[in-house]
């Protein structure tokens, strides 16, 4: 399952308490990061709070990849490097075609629209302006998007 949404929308702390969630399953997270600027397992980022939440942890960079490599590796093979798995949730990565939530809080972005199959937001957002195709999820909730997911997620093969 892949999440999208505008940097600080709530990406990583629902990833987080999703991770916590499953804590009785094996999760793996991909964060992309498409600029080489994410530190690894930096007190406060992305990386240590997934780790900490109990997930095995990837970081796709544009020129490397944290499972350090020195050369960005296909989606494909970080995901068979966590087989076997439960979940796989992967952050940002918008145009590889994962089943796929956007996360908005106080700022709905249309360029997602072509890609989610869901939005997760709060009481910042109005519904109104959300496609009719698009589910609606509440973003306070993670056990209603922790079933959002269980109900629509796809194996990986």
């Amino acid at each position: 399952m892949a999440f999208t949404g505008n940097s600080n929308s709530g990406k990583t702390t629902l990833i987080e308490k999703l991770t916590l969630l499953l804590k009785d399953k094996k999760v793996s997270i991909i964060k992309h990061d498409p600029k080489d600027k994410a530190k690894l397992d930096k007190e406060g980022k992305d990386s240590a709070r997934f780790y900490k939440a109990g997930a095995n942890v990837a970081i796709l960079g544009a020129t490397q990849t944290y499972l350090r490599f020195h050369e960005s590796l296909k989606i494909e093979s970080i995901i068979n490097n966590f087989k076997p798995c439960d979940y796989v949730f992967i952050e940002g990565l918008k145009e590889l075609p994962f089943q796929r939530i956007c996360i908005a809080r106080d700022m709905l972005d249309s360029r997602f629209f072509d890609y989610i199959q869901a939005i997760a937001i709060d009481e910042t957002i109005d519904k109104n302006e959300i496609p009719h195709d698009i589910e609606i999820l509440n973003l306070n909730n993670p056990q209603e998007i922790l079933k959002w997911i269980d109900k629509n997620i796809k194996d990986y093969q």
